[in-house]
């Protein structure tokens, strides 16, 4: 018989399974997965802060932050960006501490809010732009923020002694429902300008004096008394009940501003919110509700803006 081949002498060995990969070539072929979004790689932070750090120089508005819890009345306020620091400083606002991003790009407001901080004794510290933003609730603040402490209000009665010290006829304006800040510090700049005395707002659903309200003051605040009212319908009879005149303006109002003949005599100007104007128990104890004179067209002004028209008014009659 013939042989394939030589025999080795020994039993052929049983084929066996033979043993597999476990997987890994077909879990090779199935890739990585999705691309990671931006936000995940690791690039993403320092590019992020490189533009948020651009906008801000180029004075453009920042993601809103987060909702936060009410701040307690005792604490203190900050003022961001390089202009309205730099105002405030100047017009000697009472202020704890300057804030510096670290690594801030500097200017010349920059180096004069450094140089008045210094001169009058306020702490300066370099913090970095994260601990800005909590500091500044989101605002823009161009790596730069002002500490002031929190406001000390007057009393009602603190401003008509102000315009008997000052011998002059009280003139006093008073916010019903206005709660931008922005709203009453543009309103404390035309105050200031046209002669008032001081500002009256109601200790609740009214804005107060806060960093907002010292950012568009232009640091007028700093010279503009503010009191704060439990009550703003009560203090309003008693004002009257003192001698001033009360006087609403609202866009409903009957008479215009320019045709009232009370605006040379002791006087209260309430200014009503832009949407709702004055509330009801408020008008009640308003002398006269007058309005704007304005085109059709515009169906209301801005409670800032209207309120700068009527003192306007209000110190031409006073000229005359």
């Amino acid at each position: 018989m013939a042989a394939g081949g030589r025999a080795s002498g020994r039993p052929a060995k049983k084929k066996g399974p033979s043993k597999g990969a476990g997987g890994q070539g077909r879990r090779s072929l199935e890739g990585k997965g999705a691309t990671p979004p931006a936000e995940m790689r690791h690039w993403y932070k320092e590019k992020a802060r490189t533009e948020r750090i651009a906008r801000e120089d180029r004075g453009g508005a920042r993601r809103p932050a987060p909702a936060r819890q009410r701040r307690s009345e005792d604490a203190p306020e900050y003022i961001g960006g390089r202009n309205p620091v730099l105002e405030a400083l100047q017009a000697g606002v009472p202020s704890n501490a300057l804030y510096v991003a670290q690594r801030v790009d500097n200017d010349d407001r920059v180096r004069d809010s450094i140089r008045i901080a210094a001169e009058r004794g306020i702490a300066l510290l370099e913090v970095s732009r994260d601990k800005l933003d909590r500091l500044t609730e989101g605002a823009v603040h161009q790596g730069v923020a002002l500490q002031i402490p929190a406001y000390d209000y007057a009393h009602p009665s603190d401003l008509v002694e102000l315009a008997q010290d000052a011998a002059e006829v009280p003139l006093i304006v008073a916010l019903d429902s206005v709660t931008d800040p922005r709203n009453l510090g543009a309103i404390a700049r035309s105050a200031t300008a046209f002669g008032a005395h001081g500002l009256l707002i109601p200790s609740r659903r009214s804005a107060g004096v806060t960093g907002g309200a010292w950012k568009t003051s232009a640091g007028t605040l700093a010279t503009m008394r503010v009191a704060r009212a439990a009550n703003l319908t009560a203090a309003l009879r008693e004002y009257r009940e003192a001698g001033l005149f009360v006087i609403g303006l609202d866009g409903a109002g009957e008479t215009d501003i320019g045709d009232v003949d009370l605006l040379a005599e002791p006087l209260v100007v309430v200014v009503g919110s832009e949407g709702k104007g004055l509330s009801r128990l408020v008008r009640e104890q308003c002398d006269v509700v007058t309005r704007i004179p304005m085109q059709a067209a515009a169906e209301s002004l801005n409670a800032g803006v209207a309120a700068g028209v009527a003192l306007y008014e209000v110190a031409r009659h006073r000229r005359l």
